[in-house]
């Protein structure tokens, strides 16, 4: 119990700091000092800070998996899972800006990639479209969310995501149950894919 109430301190106490400065300007002295833990403490925990955002990029995709609801359109399930960028827009900005830009641009696939495979598994529930098929669809949707999430954090994250998530929901409206019925008409294809 002890061990997780530590681990959840640092973890707090880095996402505070990392929305205060760039992420190359926190240090484990800064950590420790505000845990009021020793580095021997930390390093028990943890073997450096990106580590701590390993830990806490996972913990942030296991809520996106605990919390996923099939009530729920895949634009209101993408706002749930995005919820921690949004809390914390400052910390994701100076992450993308820092040397550790691929840890959040892979939380950002992964995150996306999971509400668009439960979406089209729940869309496809009742249509019998090919394995591959719901693959290449999910991952199409997730490729296309995590670019456009990427560029709203390059352009300074000043628009409201949520608006533009439910424009894009409008737009594409019936498009994934349509391919997917597409799915029953075509031939299996030869090329799988591997994502």
């Amino acid at each position: 119990m002890a061990r997780q109430y530590t681990r959840k301190i640092i973890r707090e106490v880095f996402v505070r700091m990392l929305n205060e400065k760039p992420l190359d300007s926190i240090t484990v002295t800064d950590i420790v000092a505000e845990c009021e833990i020793n580095r021997k403490t930390f390093y028990y925990y943890y073997s450096d800070l990106h580590a701590v955002l390993n830990e806490l990029f996972e913990i942030e995709l296991e809520k996106v998996v605990e919390e996923y609801n099939e009530t729920r359109t895949w634009e209101d399930s993408f706002l749930v899972a995005a919820k921690f960028a949004l809390e914390n827009k400052k910390a994701i900005y100076h992450v993308y800006y820092s040397i550790r830009r691929e840890e959040l641009e892979r939380y950002l696939y992964n995150v996306a990639g999971n509400v668009m495979r439960n979406y089209v598994e729940y869309v496809s529930r009742d249509i019998n479209a090919y394995e591959a098929d719901k693959q290449i669809i999910a991952c199409f949707y997730q490729s296309a969310l995590t670019e456009m999430v990427l560029r709203w954090i390059s352009q300074g994250m000043k628009d409201d995501p949520s608006k533009a998530i439910k424009r894009i929901g409008q737009l594409f409206d019936g498009n994934i149950a349509m391919s997917l019925k597409r799915s029953t008409n075509l031939s299996p294809g030869r090329w799988e894919p591997n994502f």
